[in-house]
């Protein structure tokens, strides 16, 4: 981002180099906080400020970042769906852009990786809960056996209850239910 802008001074220049390269800083603290490395936030904050479709190449050159780990940054935002894939026209090379909503971004970014959570999470509880009915059912007279059991599977049963409405958390962020109840700033 240390290009020379036609039209402005030098010291505008810097400037907005400065201005710009203190919002990168901040999106990739942000995105660290959640679990993606500084890199990619810098890589998605350097996009973010492209006002055309820029190439792996072009990135890499600008970032001093080598392709495998521009390859790797791209593929992970891809998969955020922070970022999108786009035609180059005259081009064979791939082209990149930002998804600029960052309401959507915010919004697939956690419903991505609260639904692998969430269902990792409930089959763990289901298979306790199937092998705590066996253990009852093992020893019906053990009264001892079937309290504990029986405390646990209340347990298990109240995380269940969560994760079903975390489960519905999720889908009002996918619909966009979510801004219903807390709506985007015009």
């Amino acid at each position: 981002m240390d290009e020379n802008i036609g039209g402005l001074t030098p010291e505008q220049s810097r400037s907005l180099h400065v201005s710009r390269q203190r919002v990168i800083d901040s999106i990739g603290k942000n995105m660290d906080l959640y679990g993606i490395t500084l890199s990619i936030g810098h890589l998605y904050g350097y996009m973010y400020f492209q006002n055309d479709p820029i190439t792996l190449d072009q990135m890499s050159q600008q970032m001093g970042m080598s392709k495998t780990s521009m390859s790797t940054g791209m593929r992970t935002l891809m998969d955020l769906k922070m970022i999108d894939k786009v035609w180059g026209k005259g081009s064979r090379k791939d082209f990149y852009e930002v998804v600029p909503d960052w309401y959507q971004n915010f919004t697939d970014f956690f419903s991505i990786k609260w639904r692998k959570a969430v269902e990792s999470n409930m089959s763990s509880l289901q298979k306790s809960l199937k092998e705590l009915r066996a253990l009852q059912a093992s020893d019906p007279d053990n009264s001892t056996l079937q309290e504990i059991t029986s405390i646990d599977e209340q347990k298990i049963n109240e995380a269940l209850k969560y994760y079903r409405w975390l489960h519905r958390l999720i889908d009002s962020f996918e619909s966009g239910e979510i801004f219903d109840f807390i709506p985007k700033e015009d």
